[in-house]
């Protein structure tokens, strides 16, 4: 099943949420909705009111050469918007765009931040 804008925003939001000691917030702008792990960015959702609800992406950070093997297979996968565009990609919805592999990717981000953690702030993540 393909996931619409909105309901791919629902999914990396409630993916993210639950996950340990995760924060959220607008440090960027208010159109940007900011997930962290230890003050780290791993998740960014754009707000569909501010920002051009045709652009209903969320931006999560990959492996280089994850990226690059999921960019060509998705159209609606693109590099990522507003970060380096070698290790974040963003996603939209389009065919193949499915909740489970929007929570693969959330997830995915997750553990790349947290695991390049100073040991001291890995202590609750996963």
């Amino acid at each position: 099943m393909n996931t619409a804008g909105d309901r791919l925003q629902d999914t990396a939001r409630r993916a993210a949420l639950a996950l340990p000691d995760v924060s959220h917030g607008y440090p960027f702008t208010p159109g940007l909705d900011v997930y962290k792990v230890a003050g780290k960015v791993f998740l960014i959702v754009t707000d569909s009111v501010t920002d051009d609800p045709d652009e209903q992406i969320i931006t999560v950070k990959c492996e280089p050469e994850h990226a690059r093997a999921r960019v060509p297979g998705h159209a609606s996968i693109t590099p990522g918007r507003y970060l380096d565009k070698r290790h974040w990609i963003s996603l939209g919805p389009g065919p193949g765009v499915t909740e489970r592999l929007v929570t693969d990717a959330v997830e995915d981000s997750y553990d790349l931040v947290a695991e390049r953690l100073p040991r001291r702030d890995r202590a609750d993540a996963r």
